[in-house]
């Protein structure tokens, strides 16, 4: 039974609890994505870590669920449970019969083949198929949870990427942009959005996005240079807006840093070392004049 309460746990930190932390799945999903990424000399991260653990995940889940209830059924088969006349006969009533029963009830199947018979054990049966169900629910939230965070992580680097295609940086150090401390506040406001979805579900922070266009790691530095160049405009406004964009990069890198790089140093260097952590070239992180 503990071991099913310990996954009930897991569960409940990874979905439910607000900081989004959990136990064995985040270790699990960690452990996916180091093997499948960066290479040295290479930036080549498996666009499938993020999925994968999840599945990985999932299935960790049900096995041990499954397990836990086996071994509540194991020592009881004999004189707890009734076995149709197709499976009555020697050698019944062991691990493998415990391990069908708890299989079949958690997926819910119910063949009636072993029926409990104790009082007890047929509150506990029903249990198990209530968990199964819960399972499959778990697993479904889970995923509408997860991506809509990653789409609004994935428009803002898209955002970020056609500012720097645009060469906004320069932009800003030469004209006089009147929408431009209205544009930075935006930036800041959705780097706070990412820094809470990824508070919540850090799990995201495990999927590859593939494309440098559509990957936060890879153009977050354009923020970076853009809150520094405002910071430096002769306008009220923009310097305001700078310093906010700044505020609000230096709380994610800190994040990013407490939580998954442990570089411990300077806010470029937590951003290089996310770009890299993800496969991607360091761009837009160096030092700026």
């Amino acid at each position: 039974m503990f071991v099913v309460l310990a996954t009930l746990r897991d569960i409940f930190h990874t979905l439910w609890h607000p900081s989004g932390r959990s136990g064995f799945g985040r270790k699990v999903m960690a452990a996916v994505w180091r093997a499948g990424g960066p290479r040295r000399g290479h930036h080549r991260v498996s666009v499938l870590a993020g999925p994968l653990s999840m599945v990985v995940v999932v299935l960790a889940w049900v096995m041990l669920v499954v397990i836990g209830w086996t071994l509540v059924y194991w020592p009881h088969l004999a004189d707890g449970f009734h076995f149709s006349e197709g499976l009555q006969g020697t050698g019944r009533g062991g691990f493998t019969d415990a391990l069908y029963l708890s299989m079949v009830t958690v997926a819910t199947l119910g063949f009636g083949d072993i029926v409990p018979t104790e009082q007890w054990l047929r509150i506990a049966v029903p249990l198990q198929a209530l968990l199964g169900f819960v399972l499959l629910t778990a697993a479904v939230t889970w995923v509408l949870q997860i991506y809509p965070a990653l789409t609004r992580r994935r428009a803002l680097a898209i955002r970020l990427s056609l500012l720097r295609r645009a060469d906004a940086v320069r932009v800003l150090k030469e004209e006089d942009v009147p929408m431009a401390a209205n544009l930075l506040e935006d930036l800041a406001g959705e780097l706070v959005q990412a820094r809470v979805d990824l508070t919540q579900y850090a799990e995201t922070y495990y999927f590859h996005d593939g494309e440098e266009s559509a990957s936060l790691a890879a153009t977050i530095g354009t923020a970076l240079h853009l809150a520094h160049a405002a910071e430096r405009s002769p306008r009220a406004d923009m310097r305001f807006a700078g310093k906010l964009l700044d505020g609000a990069l230096g709380d994610f890198a800190r994040l990013l840093d407490d939580e998954f790089l442990r570089v411990g140093g300077p806010l470029q260097a937590v951003l290089t070392a996310y770009a890299a952590d993800h496969g991607h070239v360091p761009a837009g992180t160096d030092s700026h004049p």
